[in-house]
């Protein structure tokens, strides 16, 4: 079958829409390197946009009509939007889906400690990582301290020009000939990949060192200076790190790649630049006949858990709530509604990569700069894990889409065997709706810093304009 490049189908004036489009996307990402900082940016984008907290509208028991528009924040961390459209919930609503938890390294609770002339945070890696792409790489730390009485403490070191930076020791070379002999996965072990903040002793004067509560101090004097700046510029003691998140990212903002600046290259782009473009389309919206749901949760890189994955009831509830806001709410109704909805589960798919092509069925592989890609199927090895979409509903896309010329493309996550994957399509589609994957092409996916074709940024956020605006099925 053809496959189109999208470059080539943009006249001038969309090559301008894409570029202003893309800047907004290279900002969401620099501002939302956490799941928090993403709920923060996108909290303040669509109340701007005119959007109500559902739960104070509940409170006050103000009634919605069509046209409202409304969110939903689970323990910042998870949101969902709604839209209300024309026809009445229970036909079903069309639901955009994407996570926006990406593979990092994780601060543990009893973290900080001395050793060798270093002082280091203990860490746990989140979510399907190389390891050894994690070393001698420039790391900030981003995240949140709350302390017992409520306070919370936010941080984001390590992005701004004049920040310190942190980083993970890997072997000199000249003594890594037994590491190099390792297999890939044990190359970095993951106890090895501590997080290096510092090495500067504090300074005690004889008289000091022999007070009360200093002979500690005296005896881990990096670690007591790393505790002095801690509480010094955040008023935090050791212990707070028992309820703290705090995530190691990759430091440094997003960038444009190549001679003709037509990739960008930055973390968590798997699934950031599905809740972009999905968010963007949202509020970029027309007139629509269904009310139109976007729902970007928190916890997909490691099954969809907790309170604020996937699997939980949040998005159920908040359905509930809408509906009842609506006067449309019963359990019977609930259910209608969900069962009749239409989703993409927008997600990331694996761009071909001529470099290690052995990996790929080249006819079955998404390309980078052809579109917009749906995954009929995601799973592994014999579709094990999956949705499987229905072929009624790609022909009612493949039709919708194909009248506004969207560019898009089929594929599957590589060569049978060879390995797979998962997104939240199979939740949802629990409730026996409609559910595809959908989204944008990415190199380098799970790796600290991923890339993606500005073009397929564009191309998706038309076609989630136009699945959007559809009657559904």
């Amino acid at each position: 079958m053809e496959r189109k490049v999208t470059w080539e189908t943009y006249d001038a004036a969309q090559l301008e829409k894409l570029e202003k489009l893309n800047q907004e996307y290279r900002e969401f990402l620099d501002n939302g390197k956490t799941e928090r900082e993403c709920i923060d940016t996108i909290v303040n984008t669509i109340e701007a946009e005119g959007y109500q907290e559902l739960e104070s509208l509940v409170q006050e028991g103000r009634k919605l009509q069509k046209g409202d528009k409304v969110y939903s924040v689970c323990m910042n961390k998870s949101i969902a939007m709604f839209q209300i459209g024309e026809k009445p919930m229970t036909g079903g609503m069309n639901i955009l889906g994407a996570h926006i938890d990406s593979p990092r390294i994780d601060v543990k609770q009893n973290p900080l400690y001395e050793e060798g002339g270093f002082a280091y945070l203990d860490t746990h890696y989140y979510g399907g990582v190389k390891k050894y792409q994690w070393v001698a790489l420039p790391l900030a730390l981003h995240g949140v301290v709350v302390k017992k009485d409520g306070t919370t403490i936010e941080m984001s070191i390590g992005e701004n020009d004049d920040d310190p930076v942190f980083f993970i020791s890997d072997l000199l070379v000249h003594l890594a000939g037994e590491q190099m002999e390792k297999k890939a996965s044990k190359v970095i072990e993951g106890e090895a990949l501590d997080l290096i903040i510092g090495s500067k002793p504090i300074v005690l004067s004889g008289e000091e060192k022999e007070k009360d509560g200093n002979k500690e101090k005296a005896k881990e004097a990096i670690k007591a200076g790393i505790l002095d700046i801690l509480k010094a510029s955040y008023d935090m003691e050791e212990e707070d790190f028992l309820s703290a998140e705090l995530e190691i990212v990759p430091a440094g903002k997003t960038r444009e790649v190549g001679f003709d600046r037509s990739m960008i290259l930055g973390y968590g782009q798997d699934d950031r630049v599905c809740a972009f473009t999905s968010m963007r389309a949202m509020l970029d919206v027309g007139k629509i006949e269904k009310t139109l749901c976007c729902i970007l949760v928190d916890k997909e890189e490691i099954g969809s858990v907790g309170a604020t994955g996937m699997q939980s009831r949040f998005f159920e509830n908040a359905v509930a709530e809408l509906m009842n806001l609506t006067g449309e709410y019963s359990e019977l109704n609930l259910r209608r509604c969900l069962a009749r909805s239409c989703m993409l589960s927008s997600d990331v798919s694996a761009g071909f990569d001529p470099a290690y092509a052995s990996c790929f069925e080249k006819k079955n592989s998404a390309f980078v700069g052809q579109g917009m890609v749906f995954n009929k199927f995601t799973g592994s090895r014999g579709k094990g894990g999956s949705n499987d979409a229905n072929a009624e509903y790609i022909a009612y896309l493949r039709r919708i889409l194909d009248e506004k010329g969207i560019v898009y493309q089929t594929a599957e996550l590589g060569k049978v065997d060879v390995g797979g994957g998962g997104t939240i399509a199979y939740i949802l589609a629990e409730y026996g709706m409609n559910v595809i994957d959908s989204g944008v092409p990415v190199l380098n996916m799970h790796a600290p810093w991923e890339a993606t074709s500005k073009a397929d940024v564009y191309e998706t956020y038309r076609g989630y304009i136009v699945f959007a605006e559809g009657a559904g099925m």
